[in-house]
């Protein structure tokens, strides 16, 4: 048995300074790598223990390690949407995770998703508090051990650096996790090391890559195990075409070796395929990860763990996230199909009787999201890879026949199918697209808040609203059948059809109808004047010049619009509250 190298993805909110911090892991290594020592592939970037070795050298001292895995293997794709393809059937092919997070931002929405993908996938991780440069007053050292660089630093920069990390603290203690910074550890299994680092100047990538290596031999061993003469197995991260070449599958090698020649089993979204590798390809050492063609060589196998674009015919509907293995017989191959035909079925999925429609680009986004979604309590009727098509927006209908709040589509870095986007609008489906997961979240929550604050108002319109108006001295029009008055509206709001009462509670009629400038209006609120007829009283008997008058709002609306007072202005609230007195002084016990 091998100890292969372990599989380190690297995630965090945007602008937080991961593609610095590797860039900068890279840049480091160069200087310090013998001949051929890195090999960057496409989407993953490997650094030998040697490597890691000497940038560590500082800290051998304080911190010795025996190394025995053969280096790291940072998979550095862009996006939380490729981490979740980093996956097989369980769990993650990550074996461990450099959560990235600005210092003095501390954790933002898209640190917040990193957070709910790694405990979806129960992938440990490190927390790389960046940006210390960007403290007011730090003295930065270049590419020195954190160590190093905080004996440099004044004691009121110090103290602002804790404040920063115990806020993080927090923040991580929000999430379920218990964590401190690195030096302060007790018992690295069940806290979470925070490590301060500078993406730009390179502290603490010493302590990062060391801790990296470290605990991943100490904790992962048994996992970290693989025969790496074995059938190959690994996950599609992502599908290419590359010119002169033509359709290639970005894959994460994580167990036994892959040969060129050997025979394939692959996901597609109609189940296993079999296909045969025509080439191997690996950009040349240091290239960067989108890369022009002639930047490629071919080589004749890889061993795990390794990242590879491979070709080979008919593999254009090939799903990211999907499993990819190697089989030498036909034995091999039947079980390999069964394997994978199990793992598809498992995603795409039936899952609640009543529950949200939700459709993904690859099989590692529609897992993660299936599985936010569910950890934030919302149910999943059917999650499958594809576009958004009618038959969805049926099904969604369907739903929202008894889930008003579940009848809907979320479409995750998918497009609509012609003609959907008129079905969805003609039976009210609404259709939530988007590119970030958290953002979907987002989008999903604030519908479902604003479709409910929509219907409390929709429900609103139909109750009878408070509203407080004064006869004018000198403006009746007629007395009765109805009586027509000039009025000014005092408070609330006063509509046709609703019912009046005077000061006493006694209801002397009905609002008929309402003239303001000689026009007829709906409705009429504080300060208006304005002529309004109402059905029922006789003016010197019932009402009178410079009385007073209410709505007469029932007790049941009344107790309706103070459970929905943040939809009603204050005012609102305060002449139903002189309503209520007075019903209350009129013994009124409806």
């Amino acid at each position: 048995m091998k100890i292969r190298q372990p599989i380190v993805t690297v995630l965090g909110h945007v602008d937080h300074g991961k593609t610095t911090m590797l860039d900068k892991i890279r840049k480091t290594s160069v200087q310090r790598k013998e001949a051929g020592g890195i090999t960057q592939h496409i989407g993953a970037t490997e650094v030998p223990i040697d490597v890691i070795a000497e940038i560590s050298k500082p800290l051998a001292k304080m911190f010795p390690v025996q190394f025995k895995i053969p280096g790291l293997l940072f998979i550095d794709t862009p996006g939380h949407e490729a981490f979740t393809n980093l996956r097989k059937r369980g769990g993650s092919i990550a074996d461990i995770a450099v959560l990235v997070i600005d210092i003095n931002q501390g954790v933002q929405p898209q640190t917040k998703e990193a957070i709910e993908i790694l405990k979806t996938y129960r992938v440990p991780f490190i927390v790389a508090a960046n940006k210390v440069d960007a403290i007011t007053g730090w003295q930065s050292v270049e590419n020195a051990p954190i160590t190093e660089s905080l004996k440099r630093q004044r004691p009121d920069v110090l103290a602002e650096l804790d404040a920063k990390i115990y806020q993080l603290v927090g923040q991580l203690a929000e999430f379920g996790f218990d964590s401190d910074r690195y030096d302060r550890i007790s018992d690295v299994t069940k806290q979470v090391l925070i490590i301060p680092t500078s993406g730009r100047t390179g502290e603490g990538i010493p302590e990062l890559l060391l801790y990296l290596a470290g605990l991943s031999q100490k904790y992962l061993e048994k996992r970290l195990e693989i025969d790496e003469n074995a059938p190959g197995k690994g996950v599609i991260l992502e599908i290419k075409e590359e010119t002169g070449v033509g359709t290639t599958l970005t894959t994460v090698v994580y167990d036994g070796v892959m040969r060129r020649g050997d025979t394939i089993v692959f996901g597609t979204k109609n189940g296993p395929k079999t296909t045969r590798i025509r080439a191997l390809l690996k950009p040349k050492p240091l290239d960067e990860i989108r890369t022009p063609r002639d930047k490629f060589r071919s080589v004749e196998e890889v061993h795990a763990a390794a990242g590879v674009k491979i070709a080979a015919p008919d593999i254009d509907d090939a799903i990211p996230g999907a499993p990819i293995i190697v089989v030498r017989s036909k034995e091999d191959e039947e079980k390999a199909k069964e394997q994978i035909s199990r793992e598809l079925a498992s995603i795409s999925f039936e899952t609640d009787e009543i529950g949200l429609i939700v459709k993904a680009d690859t099989l590692g986004s529609l897992e993660a999201l299936v599985g936010i979604l569910k950890a934030h309590g919302y149910p999943v009727k059917k999650a499958e890879i594809g576009n958004v098509s009618k038959h969805d927006v049926m099904e969604a209908h369907v739903v929202r026949q008894r889930d008003r709040y579940l009848g809907v589509i979320i479409a995750f870095n998918v497009a609509l199918e012609p003609g959907v986007e008129e079905e969805a609008r003609r039976l009210n489906v609404p259709i939530i697209q988007e590119q970030v997961i958290y953002r979907i979240m987002e989008q999903y929550e604030q519908w479902r808040e604003e479709e409910r604050e929509r219907e409390k108002r929709e429900k609103l319109s139909k109750l009878i609203l408070p509203g407080k108006f004064q006869i004018l001295p000198g403006y009746v029009f007629r007395r009765s059948d109805p009586a027509i008055v000039g009025v000014k509206v005092l408070g609330g709001i006063i509509k046709p059809k609703w019912p009046v009462m005077r000061e006493d509670g006694r209801v002397v009629g009905t609002i008929k109808g309402m003239q303001k400038d000689k026009k007829s209006v709906n409705e009429a609120h504080a300060g208006d004047e304005l002529a309004v007829a109402i059905q029922g009283p006789l003016v010197g008997r019932h009402i009178d010049e410079g009385d007073v008058l209410y709505t007469a709002v029932p007790s049941d609306h009344a107790r309706e619009i103070l459970r929905n007072r943040h939809l009603v202005p204050d005012e609102y609230i305060q002449v139903l509250q002189e309503i209520v007195e007075i019903k209350r002084k009129a013994g009124d016990e409806e």
